[in-house]
């Protein structure tokens, strides 16, 4: 077995290699791994990590993989490795949403990295987007639009990531919020008045957005949540039962906000504007653009990944129940 740390170095707050690379070595002599089957690599450039993922799997060797940085980087891992059987993704979060690791424990237990060596892998669905490969979640809408303008806001002086995350949502509320959307469902289409439209993959988005928060990322479906255009007073009192994870339980949205808020099971999804002109910004695993058009559709088993040896543990007894 040989085990690669891949670092994105502009990942998160600072740059951790100097920090981590001691660490990961310690750890590796403490579970009893020769230093020549560890290696770390720095990133370079944006995909750089998609190319040394399969730079590390086309050995053949049983690789584990571990993505030090935030879901993006990991992203970039597992679309590197997805085609390699003798590979598995691990994250060591060190980024600014870290999301992908809500569906499983904290932040504390994926960054002990002795933990992470002694992990062991699952397999977990994907979805494939007209935008790539995601693990966690595609959306449409306010909800992209906010991630979309949170950079301009932490270049900002003195404005740290929920700040820079607080000041996009005010300005994307003051701005135009709604588009008029046909989502296809597995075949049937519906037209929405949308404030914004969630594929979830896994439960967690934009830093702690528990959109699905019943959701798995083995069972095959897609959770799709569609948020209809309300008024700002609405907004206000549904926004955080969202955030949070309360407007949704025991597989149904909850009796108040079922004018509000709409849920489907999905295998495939797409999502287009009424009018080609009118532009939304659409999310995958936390990159946006601006489009016109999303697709999504489940890719059952796709990806390996390696979980801390408590946190795999503890999803086998999920598993089993």
């Amino acid at each position: 077995m040989k085990y690669y740390f891949i670092i994105n170095p502009v990942a998160g707050k600072e740059n951790v290699t100097a920090a981590r690379t001691p660490e990961i070595y310690r750890a590796a002599k403490a579970c009893g791994i020769p230093e020549e089957d560890v290696s770390i690599w720095v990133t370079e450039y944006r995909g750089h990590a998609v190319e040394l993922a399969q730079k590390a799997a086309q050995t053949g060797e049983s690789v584990y993989l571990y993505a030090v940085g935030g879901d993006g980087t990991f992203n970039e891992v597992v679309r590197g490795a997805m085609e390699y059987p003798n590979a598995a993704v691990g994250l060591l979060p060190y980024g600014s949403g870290n999301d992908f690791l809500r569906n499983f424990g904290t932040k504390e237990e994926f960054r002990d990295v002795k933990a992470q060596l002694q992990g062991s892998p699952i397999s977990i669905d994907l979805m494939e987007t007209n935008r790539g490969y995601a693990a966690e979640l595609c959306s449409a809408g306010l909800d992209a639009k906010v991630a979309y303008g949170i950079p301009k806001f932490r270049r900002l002086p003195f404005c740290h990531s929920e700040m820079a995350y607080k000041l996009s949502i005010v300005q994307c509320l003051m701005s135009k919020r709604n588009s008029e959307l046909l989502i296809d469902i597995d075949g049937k289409t519906i037209r929405r008045d949308c404030l914004m439209v969630a594929v979830c993959n896994g439960c967690s988005y934009g830093g702690g957005f528990m959109a699905a928060p019943e959701s798995r990322l083995d069972d095959g479906v897609l959770d799709v949540m569609v948020v209809r255009n309300l008024p700002l007073l609405k907004i206000a009192k549904a926004l955080p039962l969202y955030q949070s994870g309360r407007h949704f339980k025991n597989g149904s949205i909850i009796p108040e906000l079922r004018d509000v808020v709409e849920y489907f099971p999905a295998r495939q999804v797409s999502i287009r504007t009424c009018d080609p002109a009118d532009k939304v910004v659409i999310n995958v695993d936390g990159e946006c653009e601006e489009n016109d058009f999303l697709s999504a559709k489940v890719v059952p088993l796709a990806a390996r990944i390696v979980l801390p040896d408590h946190v795999f543990d503890r999803y086998q007894v999920t598993v089993n129940c």
